[in-house]
């Protein structure tokens, strides 16, 4: 497979070919179906003792909360300011932390700056010793707030949610869950997670590997030795195969390549990989913060990030530098579109010079560069990345956009050649545009038995991403029909609030039931759609990936089944606008004794 770098120096127009000749390489029949789930012993945990019981709980409480990383726990805390204390949190984990729970793999890190990604910094006063924390820093900092807003009594660890029905007579939800629970509540809030299902890739023979295998998510440090911040040292004799080449791999690459005897990082898409300038925080500065800090700041990357371009950049990173185009990428005249065109060429062509001026080898450095638009992917910032390429012992393995082509009981095969190795590690990234109820791992059930993968069978019927029509007092947190940004803890923090307050103000107004007018939810839809049909041309030049549902066939679903692409801080509006009306817009309410 002879590299060739065709895309230095071109014209636009070059660069406009190239990118669709690099797209039609990736783009495939089976779409989101290439992906598998992981299997039982795959998705065992790793990070809890086995044996665990518990006596089961049979209770009645205002909320449950299903999940317990960032979403679950801010929804807790909002209702706890609310005087809303009654509610259990159910989490398959050992512990809260969501992602952050799962994620231990060596060099982990959160790739949003961490004075605005980690919530509530200037009420609990806590001070992230890097501005980019650390995986294992942001995990103890996720128990701190368990412990600060007194979360554990409420949690059910280790616990899955196997059923969630509605009862129309008692017009309350009865969850059951996968330790013989039996929890009757008011309302049932879906927060399962942004990124929380694992995924393989379906590649032809992955179970007939006989080496050691696991997803990042899954670190099986007994095999590699060492710990999240310690070297692995029983790699030092193994041939290490990664598949990925994404966020996630961009972090573990440097670790493994320091540790491992070989590495062979098989790629189908090459990442963009920025500067990541990662930086101790000065106690000083931090110190002379003013109050209202956070938020300030939060805002401000928010508003740096999606084009609105603030007078001052208070974060001042790649991120910022990198993303200050406006998101309304379809621009309205033909001259708007070039421009914007000739913005994110330029921006990308950064990229791929910095590959030049780090990888020695030319012809891997021609294979590291990424020919797609920098909104099509999730653009990734790394100082060692790069740099680990031009070790002896690192290997990429460019598959031309095809991945792997099959695995065998001894290793990888690309183009006819076999790879022999010890060790797969899975790169391959989690969940995020698959049906939701296939995310959350069980099916609601809501008014008159309807399902909530029939009541979605033709895409997802919201309002706001938030209240759904036949799922009474069901309250979600999701991307569905939901709002997104590049820091995703500001969508989940503003979730959370508006989640809280919707139920505050059922409590006080007596308010027994709540959910979205179909009507509504056809509105909402509308919304979604004229935000999103300015960039329809921009997305469909891009290179598959999950921003894009692996460019899979626009059907009706995926019609429906939209995130709003336009600022999160817009959509924020249309969530604060709404809870500040006069009355309930787009919604049926029912009270205790009203007439059927």
């Amino acid at each position: 497979m002879a590299a060739n770098d065709a895309g230095a120096g071109l014209s636009i127009e070059e660069l406009r070919q190239r990118y669709e000749i690099e797209q039609r390489k990736r783009l495939r029949s089976d779409g989101m179906a290439q992906w598998s789930e992981l299997s039982e012993e795959l998705d065992r945990d790793p990070f809890v003792e086995p044996g665990f019981t518990r006596a089961p709980v049979v209770e009645e409480v205002t909320a449950v909360i299903v999940g317990g990383g960032f979403a679950g726990m801010l929804t807790a805390i909002d209702l706890g300011r609310h005087g809303i204390t009654d509610v259990r949190i159910i989490e398959k984990a050992g512990d809260f932390g969501g992602t952050w729970y799962w994620n231990r793999y060596p060099g982990c890190m959160c790739d949003v700056e961490s004075f605005v990604y980690l919530p509530l910094l200037e009420e609990i006063g806590f001070m992230p010793s890097e501005h980019y924390a650390s995986a294992p820093e942001i995990f103890e900092y996720s128990k701190l707030l368990a412990r600060t807003f007194d979360l554990y009594p409420k949690a059910l660890f280790q616990t899955d949610v196997t059923d969630a029905a509605w009862d129309e007579e008692a017009m309350r939800w009865t969850v059951s869950t996968s330790r013989d629970d039996q929890i009757s509540a008011k309302f049932l809030v879906l927060a399962g997670g942004i990124l929380h299902k694992a995924k393989l890739p379906g590649i032809p023979g992955i179970e007939d590997f006989e080496g050691k295998a696991f997803h990042t998510s899954r670190w099986d440090y007994d095999y590699t030795g060492g710990g999240p911040t310690e070297p692995m040292d029983k790699l030092a004799d193994k041939r290490v195969a990664i598949i990925g080449t994404g966020a996630t791999a961009v972090q573990v690459v440097p670790q493994v390549a320091r540790a491992a005897k070989e590495l062979f990082v098989f790629q189908r898409t090459p990442g963009a990989v920025g500067v990541r300038n990662q930086q101790p925080t000065d106690p000083e500065w931090f110190a002379s913060l003013k109050p209202g800090w956070q938020r300030e700041r939060i805002i401000n990357f928010t508003q740096a990030v999606t084009g609105s371009q603030p007078e001052v950049d208070l974060v001042s990173d790649g991120w910022t530098e990198l993303m200050w185009v406006d998101t309304q990428l379809g621009g309205d005249t033909e001259e708007e579109v070039a421009e914007l065109e000739r913005i994110d060429f330029e921006a990308m062509e950064g990229i791929r010079r910095r590959v030049d001026e780090i990888v020695e080898d030319p012809d891997t450095a021609a294979r590291l560069k990424p020919y797609w638009g920098k909104h099509c992917k999730r653009v990734c910032f790394h100082d060692d990345y790069l740099p680990a390429f031009n070790r002896p012992n690192v290997h990429l393995v460019d598959t031309e956009g095809r991945g792997v082509d099959r695995i065998t009981p001894a290793g990888l095969v690309v183009d006819g050649v076999e790879y022999p190795v010890d060790l797969i590690i899975y790169a391959s990234g989690f969940e995020v545009t698959t049906d939701l109820h296939q995310r959350l791992g069980f099916d609601p059930t809501g008014v008159d038995g309807v399902a909530l993968s029939e009541r979605w069978a033709q895409g997802a019927h919201t309002l706001h991403g938030v209240l759904a029509s036949g799922f009474p007092n069901m309250l979600l947190i999701s991307l569905v029909q939901g709002g997104f940004g590049t820091n995703f803890s500001h969508l989940l923090s503003e979730s959370a609030k508006h989640v809280a307050a919707i139920m505050e103000a059922c409590i006080e107004q007596g308010i027994d039931v709540i959910e979205a007018e179909p009507v509504a939810e056809d509105e909402w839809l509308s919304v979604l759609h004229k935000v999103g049909f300015r960039g329809a041309r921009y997305f469909q030049a891009c290179t598959p990936s999950f921003y894009n549902s692996e460019q899979q066939a626009i059907d009706q679903r995926a019609a429906r089944n939209l995130t709003y692409t336009g600022s999160l801080l817009d959509y924020v509006g249309y969530l604060e606008r709404w809870r500040e009306a006069p009355d309930f817009t787009g919604v049926r309410l029912r009270r205790s004794g009203d007439p059927a």
